[in-house]
């Protein structure tokens, strides 16, 4: 069952996903060679803690960091732990809060220093199908239109989608219906309607799709120990078109100003 939010609940999801912005930005500015992912879950748990709100990835089924740190091949759901940066890395940086209730879920890749060109272009292509995915969650469209706009953007740049990992929606719940799979068909699945919250996420490899668990049976690896990209923001369908309510793409603006 997809729940849809009454404005009320937006801006309240909104507030929570502006303490996310602001934590993942803080985040990506201390992403630098030699810094651990356990120190930044440090910086990030008593950012969010201070901000009256709680990381919604602590204890959620067991994961004990924070936030989620996912460098190089690795895909998603990273433990924080002794891992050093260092340069040429990327980094995906994976946040969820909890404000009053209300739940935001947000995710970028982040380079440290100086990176590759296929990490350059990974990471580009990634950032543009969350956007443009993000444009097709309108009133009227379909799941499959979102969906769809990702596979379109990764396949056409030479990456893959990883299928076997797919986006949600969220609310008062860190994962709610529906699930969001990053390819699909424009037009099918259920017809987008004003209240629901999407968290959109493609999550790509440079090399092949295929995936691998990792030994702590969280994180998970491309296959073929190419590079991963992640990225992701919560978004409202709304009548006056999609609302981004995790905006940490504003404070990219902001630095570039």
């Amino acid at each position: 069952m997809i729940i849809r939010k009454s404005a009320e609940e937006i801006e309240r999801m909104a507030a929570s996903g502006t303490v996310l912005a602001r934590c993942l930005q803080m985040l990506r500015s201390k992403a630098r060679p030699g810094v651990t992912t356990a120190e930044l879950d440090e910086v990030a748990e008593r950012f969010i803690r201070s901000q009256d709100a709680e990381p919604a990835f602590k204890g959620y089924r067991g994961f004990p960091g924070s936030i989620c740190t996912s460098p190089n091949s690795m895909i998603v759901h990273g433990i924080p732990g002794s891992y050093k940066l260092k340069r040429g890395d990327i980094l995906s940086i994976d946040v969820g809060v909890i404000l009053d209730g209300w739940v935001s879920d947000a995710a970028v890749t982040v380079p440290v220093g100086p990176v590759s060109p296929i990490a350059t272009r990974l990471v580009q292509t990634t950032r543009e199908a969350l956007f443009e995915a993000v444009e097709q969650a309108r009133l009227g469209n379909h799941l499959g239109d979102v969906s769809h706009a990702v596979q379109r953007k990764v396949e056409e740049d030479g990456f893959s989608i990883v299928r076997a990992l797919v986006g949600h929606g969220v609310g008062r719940e860190m994962h709610e219906d529906p699930q969001i799979p990053n390819y699909g068909t424009p037009g099918t699945g259920p017809e987008l309607e004003e209240g629901m919250v999407l968290a959109i996420e493609p999550m790509v490899n440079a090399g092949s799709e295929p995936i691998r668990m990792g030994a702590d049976n969280w994180s998970v690896y491309s296959q073929d120990g190419s590079l991963a990209a992640h990225f992701e923001h919560t978004v409202a369908v709304t009548a006056d078109g999609p609302r981004i309510l995790t905006p940490w793409h504003l404070q990219e603006a902001k630095k570039a100003a």
